[in-house]
């Protein structure tokens, strides 16, 4: 467990400012609204084979840097981080940029100091407690403790790592981490959240299901806009379309939202909260980000169980699935990505050593009488 201040490393661009916005609303006042203009479009930092591609040469202009408008928050997000992190400005600009980005970030943020101000093209040689970046090549080459992943629209097929959709997000996740979750042990005993929590294909659905042959256990619906599989009961997965479900999350429907494979993924305090006021325990096959939401919501009434087997047999079983090969590839991606994620759960549970061992372990790790 940490007992010192944690190093925080923070990315820049589409981070602390605009870039891909900015330029693309520059290119809109140029040429008037198009397809190819809007940030949901944008799929990769390189070429996209459209009119989008003029962005990437504003990234080399100083005047441009000198000029990027700062997130609405950064300051007060910087500043709220500077608290109880050291924090550190991780950037990447070419060289006639160097002086432009370094006296903007000197100028907004004067709580960080300058030393801790890193321009290069090497992230993965800066060696912090947590990295917060939006390109998925400085996360899966980082060697931060914690690489976390701010979702924008060219980073959405990546799954199952740490990610976070806004600066409270991130605000709640690096003090969870610096917490280390030094709560007293989960106490599930009269009522509370199993998450299990795991790569694809280490038996978190199976699991799930023997646990609720014993009445204690309660797996909620979990409401997705992924697809019905074939042979899937009505009552698996609450299915609704996309715009229904970024409908109901700005309403606030949901505890914790989550985007696997291109699809999301969503659980309302609906179907949660009966179960826990009951004295029973809702047991959720979940990734890490809505794992840590319902441990900050629920505290010593969560318990986190990684769900781990043999990687040639997550390989094998992401690959025999009946999905689409996008989804397939997210997937196989991800796994080294998720295997990290052991460390925020409070147990372990081995797959490849038969389902009644899984079992049997979440009996013994919730003090629990097999009934």
């Amino acid at each position: 467990m940490r007992k010192y201040r944690l190093r925080i490393g923070l990315d820049i661009d589409d981070i602390i400012y605009e870039c891909n916005e900015y330029a693309l609303r520059l290119l809109r006042e140029k040429y008037g609204d198009d397809p190819a203009l809007d940030i949901n479009n944008i799929r990769s930092w390189g070429p996209q084979g459209n009119l989008a591609d003029e962005r990437i040469a504003m990234f080399s202009s100083p005047e441009f840097v000198e000029s990027q408008p700062l997130y609405k928050g950064a300051q007060k997000f910087v500043r709220d981080l500077c608290k109880f992190a050291d924090v550190f400005f991780i950037t990447s600009v070419p060289a006639q940029c160097m002086s432009a980005r370094a006296k903007r970030l000197a100028e907004d943020f004067p709580d960080v100091p300058t030393g801790n101000i890193i321009i290069g093209t090497r992230k993965d040689l800066v060696h912090i407690d947590i990295l917060l970046d939006d390109a998925s090549h400085n996360i899966s080459s980082s060697q931060a403790s914690y690489p976390v992943l701010m979702r924008r629209p060219w980073n959405t097929s990546l799954s199952g790592l740490l990610s976070v959709n806004s600066y409270s997000d991130f605000l709640h996740l690096a003090k969870v981490i610096g917490q280390s979750f030094v709560e007293k042990s989960p106490d599930l005993c009269h009522g509370g959240v199993l998450c299990l929590v795991g790569p694809s294909g280490t038996g978190k659905t199976e699991i799930a299901s023997a646990l609720t042959k014993d009445e204690r256990f309660v797996k909620p619906v979990t409401t997705t806009t992924r697809p019905k599989a074939e042979n899937e009961s009505d009552g698996a997965y609450r299915f609704v379309g996309k715009e229904q479900f970024l409908r109901e999350k700005e309403n606030g429907e949901f505890i914790e939202t989550t985007v696997y494979g291109t699809y999301y993924y969503g659980t309302s305090g609906e179907q949660i909260t009966p179960i826990v006021e009951a004295g029973r325990i809702a047991v959720i096959p979940i990734d890490i980000c809505g794992a840590i939401s319902l441990k900050n919501l629920y505290r010593s009434r969560c318990a986190l169980a990684f769900t781990d087997s043999d990687k040639r047999a997550i390989l094998t079983n992401i690959i025999h699935r009946n999905i689409p090969e996008d989804d397939k590839i997210n997937r196989i991606m991800s796994i080294d990505f998720e295997l990290r994620n052991i460390e925020f759960c409070d147990f372990a549970l081995r797959y490849d050593e038969g389902l009644e061992s899984c079992v049997d372990t979440v009996y013994r790790e919730l003090n629990l009488q097999k009934g």
